[in-house]
C-alpha cells in the first residue's frame, strides 16, 4: 500500500455497531467501504445501499474471499468472534474485531498467535483507546502532572431493553462485563497497568449472565481501581483518576469522551480535543496508518494488553460465579 491508496474495508455483519462504524468510515477520505457481508443476502444489499459499499455478499465466506478488500471489520456478537476472525485470517485478510475479542483469554491468545504466525494485522476494536481525549488522560496521568496515581474510579452502565437478544442470550456471548465492563477495566489498565489482586461481586440473571457488578483492583504501586458496570441501571458513566497532587475528571460518557478536566482542588483546566464522528473514525485511522506502514500490530490497540485484559475478565467472571464459556 502507498500513502495515497485508500484502505478498502469490508464489514462482516450488518447490525447496529456495524452501522455506526460505517457512518464514521464515510467521514474519512482515505478509507472506503468496499464490501459488506451478511448471512442474509438481502441484509447485505440493504446495508451496502445505505452506506455505499460497492459489493454485497450473501455469506461471510464470500466477503473473506473478496480480492478487493484489504481489512475486515468483524461486527458479530463476541460469541462468534473466534469463528469469524479465523475465517478472515485464513483468507489472508487483516482484521479489526469488535470487542471483546473473544469469550476468554485462551481463545484471544489463540487468535493473536494465528495472526502473528500469518503476518496479518489484528486488533480488538477498543475504540476508546484511540479517542483523543482518552489519550490525553493517559498522557497527563503518566506524565506526573497530578503526582503519583493512587486511585482510579470508572463506571459504565445503561438499562438494556428486554428484547435486545444479544445482551441476554448466553449463546451469543451475553455478559455485561464483556459488553460494557470492559471499558472501565481497560481505562484502569491504561492508567495503572496490570493488577496484582482482583476482588469482584455482582448479580446474575436466571441464565447465569452477569448483569450488574463491580470490582476492586489493587496494583503493585499501592494504587487501587474501583470499577462498576451494569446493563440494568442508569449510572453516571464517568471516570476519575486521582493522584497525590491533583486529579483528572472525565464526564459521562467517559469511554467516548469529548472533554476532560485536570488540576488540583477546584482549580481545574478543561481540555476538549476534537472527535471525528462518534469516535470510531479514530480507530479506523489507526488501523489504516498501521497497514500503510506495514505494521501487523498497533501501539494504541496492543494485542498483549488485549489478552491481559481478557484474562482479568476471566478472573472477574469466575469470582461472580459465571460458568466458563
Amino acid at each position: 500500500m502507498t500513502s495515497i491508496d485508500p484502505i478498502r474495508w469490508g464489514i462482516l455483519a450488518t447490525g447496529g455497531i456495524a452501522a455506526k462504524f460505517a457512518t464514521d468510515l464515510a467521514l474519512l477520505d482515505d478509507n472506503v467501504l468496499a464490501a459488506v457481508g451478511s448471512r442474509r443476502p438481502e441484509a447485505a444489499q440493504e446495508f451496502a445501499g445505505r452506506f455505499g459499499g460497492s459489493r454485497a455478499h450473501g455469506t461471510y465466506e464470500e466477503l473473506a474471499a473478496d480480492p478487493d478488500v484489504d481489512v475486515i471489520y468483524v461486527a458479530t456478537p463476541h460469541g462468534r468472534h473466534v469463528e469469524d476472525v479465523m475465517l478472515c485470517l485464513e483468507a489472508g485478510k487483516h482484521v479489526l474485531c469488535e470487542k471483546a475479542l473473544t469469550m476468554n483469554a485462551t481463545d484471544s491468545a489463540a487468535l493473536v498467535a494465528e495472526a502473528r504466525e500469518r503476518g496479518l494485522f489484528l486488533a480488538e476494536a477498543m475504540w476508546m483507546r484511540t479517542n483523543p481525549n482518552v489519550r490525553r488522560v493517559h498522557e497527563i496521568a503518566t506524565s506526573g502532572a497530578i503526582g503519583e496515581i493512587r486511585q482510579v474510579r470508572a463506571e459504565l452502565s445503561h438499562v438494556s431493553r428486554a428484547d435486545s437478544v444479544r445482551l441476554w442470550d448466553p449463546a451469543l456471548g451475553a455478559s455485561a462485563l464483556l459488553d460494557v465492563g470492559i471499558y472501565p477495566l481497560t481505562f484502569a489498565h491504561l492508567v495503572l497497568g496490570e493488577p496484582v489482586d482482583i476482588a469482584a461481586s455482582g448479580t446474575l440473571t436466571d441464565q447465569g449472565i452477569d448483569d450488574n457488578a463491580g470490582a476492586v483492583l489493587t496494583y503493585a504501586s499501592g494504587a487501587v481501581a474501583s470499577i462498576a458496570w451494569s446493563q440494568v441501571s442508569a449510572g453516571d458513566s464517568s471516570a476519575v483518576v486521582a493522584g497525590t497532587t491533583g486529579r483528572i475528571e472525565v464526564p459521562a460518557r467517559f469511554h467516548e469522551a469529548t472533554s476532560l478536566r485536570h488540576g488540583d482542588g477546584d482549580d481545574l483546566t478543561t481540555i476538549s480535543e476534537p472527535v471525528i464522528g462518534r469516535g470510531y473514525a479514530h480507530e479506523i485511522q489507526e488501523v489504516a496508518a498501521c497497514l500503510r506502514a506495514g505494521a501487523t500490530e498497533s501501539a494504541l490497540l496492543p494485542l498483549d494488553e488485549t489478552v491481559s485484559i481478557q484474562r482479568q475478565m476471566d478472573e472477574i467472571l469466575s469470582l461472580l460465579g459465571v460458568a466458563a464459556r
